[in-house]
């Protein structure tokens, strides 16, 4: 039986997983470092990748002993190769590369994007080709899926990803980090309509987007406030998540006509994946967005919504079956576009 090891470290939590060839998760161990950043309000680079370097062994070793796997027993090693902050991702790929030279095992290199782009295949075993929306602290981009390693980037943010934005409203607002699942938390309790923020090249008739000039109103408000009490702070979550929620609505409309012009896809799926694809508000109304093109939304638990080691496995598997294996000379990239693949 196939089993695949993988490894995740991108950005600031470090994963590893045990995934085999039927597309069991026999174990997905991740170590947060939101204790670590939590006084910064954000990631810092070089705590991330000394954190790495001191728990990856020991989520390795949780992970297979949870799979009641021994190390001899894995086929192959996948991990992530990029794109993400370069500490970390060198941490883990030189880790696995050494594993595999001692071990004889083949190491494959996982594009931690095609990660998220195939995790829908690992929980829904839903068919190529499809439409996604990657959205997540890093990224904000609409891909036509059109095979493993085949790519096509029908839009992007051509600033701040999604993911972002929504934690740095949540910076301006003092809520805790991570961000993004408090603004969702507080906007459950406000008035989505209470402020009007602008949604930033919503009418540019193509994929693209921005959030940028979102974040720069949102904050101009804050600081044009007197006093901001729960029910403010409330307000403005639920405001920004609507016009987060409209802009994505109109893109996603988009995206489907650029998509429908270059394949025949008689299944009409569209995968949101990413973290931001946890966020329940934001699958509720694009899911009835999309319903009413006759397609269907797909979204993973909210366990492989976020980084993961198991994605990385399952890309690393399909890779696998596909004999598409990484020389131990790769060298990890900070940047790395699904389009490259």
């Amino acid at each position: 039986m196939t089993i695949i090891l993988g490894i995740e470290s991108s950005c600031d939590d470090t994963g590893a997983a045990v995934v085999t060839g039927d597309r069991r998760v026999l174990s997905n161990i991740i170590i947060s470092q939101n204790a670590e950043h939590a006084d910064f309000q954000g990631v810092v680079p070089e705590i991330a990748a000394r954190s790495h370097l001191t728990n990856l062994e020991k989520t390795i070793r949780q992970a297979l002993a949870e799979s009641k796997t021994e190390l001899e027993q894995i086929t192959a090693i996948a991990a992530t190769s990029g794109p993400g902050l370069i500490g970390g991702v060198i941490v883990g790929s030189m880790f696995a590369k050494s594993l595999c030279s001692v071990l004889n095992k083949p190491f494959i290199a996982v594009n931690h994007l095609e990660g998220h782009a195939l995790t829908a295949r690992l929980t829904d075993n839903i068919p190529y080709p499809y439409l996604l929306l990657l959205a997540s602290g890093g990224h904000c981009q609409f891909v036509a899926v059109l095979g493993l390693g085949k790519y096509k980037i029908l839009g992007a943010t051509i600033d701040d990803a999604v993911g972002e934005a929504f934690d740095k409203v949540a910076k301006m607002l003092s809520l805790p980090f991570p961000g993004g699942p408090e603004i969702e938390k507080r906007a459950k309790f406000g008035d989505p309509h209470k402020y009007k923020f602008p949604k930033p090249i919503i009418n540019s008739g193509d994929c693209n987007m921005s959030f940028s000039g979102l974040k720069t109103s949102v904050r101009t408000l804050i600081m044009s406030l007197q006093a901001i009490d729960d029910t403010v702070i409330n307000d403005i979550a639920a405001s920004f998540q609507f016009t987060i929620g409209e802009i994505l609505s109109s893109k996603i409309l988009e995206a489907i006509k650029s998509y429908a012009q270059i394949t025949n896809d008689p299944h009409k799926n569209i995968v949101i994946a990413g973290g931001v694809a946890a966020n329940k508000y934001l699958q509720e109304i694009l899911g009835d967005c999309v319903k009413a093109r006759d397609y269907q939304l797909i979204y993973p638990p909210t366990s492989l919504c976020t980084d993961n080691a198991a994605m990385i496995a399952y890309a690393g598997l399909e890779r696998y079956n596909n004999g598409l294996f990484t020389p131990l000379n790769f060298c990890p990239k900070a940047r790395w576009s699904l389009e490259e693949l």
